[in-house]
Order: C-alpha cells, then structure tokens, then sequence
C-alpha cells in the first residue's frame, strides 16, 4: 500500500517565518520566569536566529558552486 503525501505551498518565505516564530517566541519569554521552559524557548529562538543566518549565507553571491 502506497501512503499519499500530504503537500502544500507555503504562502510566506522560510526567513519570514522564522522572524515571525522568533518575535513571538521572544514575547513569550519576557513573561516567563527563569526556568526550564524558558530556557527551551531561547533556545528555540537561538535555532530560528542561526537558520535565518544560514539561509543568508546560501543566497549571498559568494556561496554560489565554482565550477
């Protein structure tokens, strides 16, 4: 039996959604008290922080393959 994926567009470009996800993660946190759940979220943050940076890095003019 073969398992048909589920596929759909996304409307809004990867770091788009990345900014967005980290400006509500960050608002979350302000409110949180020091602890487990908050440390995950800056963590989270600190992941979303480092894909953003490395989609920048693919896109920049200086990434691109020598031949």
């Amino acid at each position: 039996m073969v398992v048909k994926r589920h596929r759909f567009k996304q409307s809004q470009h990867l770091e788009e959604r990345l900014a967005q996800d980290t400006a509500q993660l960050r608002e979350k946190a302000e409110v949180l008290p020091p602890g487990g759940t908050r440390e995950a979220i800056m963590r989270r943050i600190t992941q979303n922080e480092a894909a953003s940076n490395l989609c920048e890095m693919l896109r920049s003019p200086g990434a691109a393959a020598s031949k």
